[in-house]
């Protein structure tokens, strides 16, 4: 073994020792790892010496790491280790490493040109903050585990006021390289290639077995239609999904718990109706199938750590109560529950229990949020599969004709139509004047305010700069002032098309359907 390898304490199960000889003896595996601090969560570092380094351990049992959510765990010591192989080549270990190895390690990553795999300066960071927050733990008053930092850093005044240290290592080109946008109906064709089996012809594809299609879809639907993020939307509970409504509405509103927003605090969202109207499609009939195979096979019987949920409180802070299988009792409020806790929860319905986790795999259990990846994963090679048949072509991204999309690239386009929309709703349906729209925004907000609210962000900067990049120094209004007006019954999406083709013709980074692909994407009501 010539790398760092991690390894995740599972929750516990019971061990059998017959299925698994080699765990004869290590049936109180479980008490020995509670009597030395270890949680189940916690990652174990395996040296390429099949050695535990010591200091590793007790940093990822500190407070400051497990104060970290599960995903920026997991982003953390996959940079950490990263770092610890470049130095293990050098002959050294974390506790050996002077500022010249993290100068080296950052050339190696951004610059040299034998790196078959450079990173942006946004990754960079990254990793950058990965290794500031173990080495100021480890030189830390009270621990002092080494002389110093070897991570070079300087004293700059926040926004906020305070002092604080920044590395001198970082980037300041920090978008991204996988940001990117997707204009309406370029996720619309995503959608339908990669997720409903339709081919380039805009059919669908003969003898297509969608698994899961319908949940996949709803998912992505929601992502796009609300901005939230991935873990947001993928921790949402069935009872935390509004409902279709008899009078009607374009959009309905929830509740995001503070527990699973990057911020820790709760926000609205906003839903299109369709959308929802696919969630329902999809509690209905896919999910409901996955739970009744599951409770007929007693899949429900073993779970883990599975809490009852036998109340869930009213009023303007809602509590959730519940009993274990042990009789146990106990009791949370609604947004303070982490996605850990609300995968264990579940109700007693007809047939037995039923999870209250909205989005389950077809063996009827959570599905976890991580996941997600490999659904969009398959999405963007059937896309490329079907629209980029041609294998030059699928080299050439200027003649690719195969859109692609991640989680978070959603949210970037959410924010992107949201903008365009909210300009063109002041500006042209409400027909202010100069004088009228400058009352409107002293009353309402402007739309990029309005914008940075709906994704949940604290800084303006962040909406412009990160998620608005390519239309932050362009004149929308002057795109906007060939826009249709808005037609009885039309969502606002159908009648910009031109609007948002414009966009991604003058700014970079944007997707948009080639005119020369002769594809007619389905609308969806």
């Amino acid at each position: 073994m010539s790398k760092w390898r991690v390894f995740w304490v599972p929750k516990p199960t019971p061990i059998a020792p017959r299925q698994a000889p080699v765990l004869m003896g290590w049936t109180d595996l479980a008490e020995r790892e509670a009597s030395t601090g270890i949680r189940p969560g916690d990652p174990i570092l395996l040296a390429p010496d099949y050695r535990i380094d010591e200091l590793l351990s007790l940093y990822t049992r500190s407070n400051p790491f497990r104060g970290y959510t599960k995903e920026t765990k997991r982003n953390y010591i996959t940079d950490l280790c990263l770092f610890l192989n470049f130095l293990w080549q050098r002959g050294k270990v974390w506790t050996q490493a002077v500022e010249s190895d993290v100068d080296d390690f950052q050339f190696w990553r951004q610059t040299s040109p034998e790196n078959p795999v450079r990173v942006g300066g946004n990754k960079w960071n990254h990793e950058l903050a990965a290794l500031m927050n173990l080495y100021t733990w480890a030189t830390k008053p009270g621990n002092e585990f080494l002389p110093r930092n070897p991570v070079p850093v300087h004293r700059v005044v926040s926004r906020h006021g305070q002092i604080v240290e920044v590395p001198d290592g970082k980037a300041k080109d920090t978008r991204g390289s996988n940001v990117h946008w997707l204009t309406p109906r370029t996720f619309r064709l995503w959608v339908d290639v990669g997720l409903r089996g339709y081919g380039a012809d805009g059919l669908p594809a003969p003898g297509w077995v969608g698994r899961l299609e319908g949940r996949n879809v709803a998912f992505v639907r929601l992502l796009t239609s609300s901005g939230m993020r991935r873990l947001e939307g993928a921790s949402l509970l069935t009872f935390e999904v509004p409902s279709l409504r008899l009078e009607g509405g374009r959009y309905y509103t929830g509740r995001l718990a503070a527990a699973v927003t990057r911020s820790k605090r709760a926000r609205t969202y906003y839903v299109e109706a369709h959308v929802v109207g696919d969630i329902e499609n999809y509690v209905e009939s896919s999910r409901a199938e996955a739970i009744r195979s599951a409770q007929a096979r007693g899949r429900y019987d073993g779970v883990p750590g599975m809490r009852l949920v036998t109340l869930v409180s009213r009023g303007p802070k809602p509590t959730v109560y519940w009993c274990d299988r042990q009789g146990v009792t106990g009791r949370i409020a609604l947004t303070e529950a982490t996605a850990d806790e609300r995968m264990s929860w579940y109700t007693e319905g007809p047939e037995g229990p039923e999870p209250l986790w909205l989005w389950l795999n077809e063996m009827g259990l959570p599905f976890q949020p991580h996941s997600w990846n490999n659904v969009f994963t398959a999405a963007n090679q059937r896309c490329r599969a079907v629209l980029d048949p041609e294998p030059e072509r699928r080299l050439d991204p200027h003649r690719s004709l195969a859109p692609y999309a991640t989680p978070h690239s959603c949210r970037h386009s959410f924010a992107l139509y949201m903008l365009v929309i909210l300009h063109h709703l002041m500006d042209q349906r409400f027909g202010l004047s100069p004088e009228e729209r400058r009352d409107y925004r002293l009353l309402y907000g402007d739309p990029w305010r309005m914008v940075q609210d709906l994704l949940g962000h604290a800084s303006l900067e962040t909406t412009r700069e990160r998620y608005l990049a390519p239309v932050a120094d362009l004149q929308l209004r002057s795109l906007l002032t060939t826009a249709p007006p808005f037609r009885d019954g039309e969502r606002p999406a159908q009648g910009m098309d031109e609007v948002f083709a414009r966009l991604a013709r003058e700014a970079e980074g944007i997707q948009d359907i080639d005119a020369k692909l002769q594809v007619t994407p389905r609308t969806t009501g």
